[in-house]
């Protein structure tokens, strides 16, 4: 699954990949730099940490990013 968040901070939106077939579990910030996790569950643990649901244009995107990511668990 791939999600693209627009960040209040970048002109580049935020980008989130959870690919367990081809165990691809990666992030780029608005500010292009990346993030890349051996597991889905350590991609989420870092997203809970490090973005928030207020820092993106639609917030709700946020809060959808994060069930998909709990429920495919």
């Amino acid at each position: 699954m791939e999600f693209s968040l627009m960040s209040k901070k970048g002109a580049y939106p935020c980008e989130v990949r959870a690919d367990e077939d081809q165990t691809q579990f990666w992030i780029r910030n608005a500010d292009t730099t990346g993030e890349f996790f051996n597991t889905k569950y350590e991609l989420l643990q870092w997203i809970r940490t490090h973005w928030h649901r207020n820092e993106f244009i639609q917030p709700e995107e946020y809060d959808q990013l994060v069930s998909a990511l709990s429920h495919e668990m």
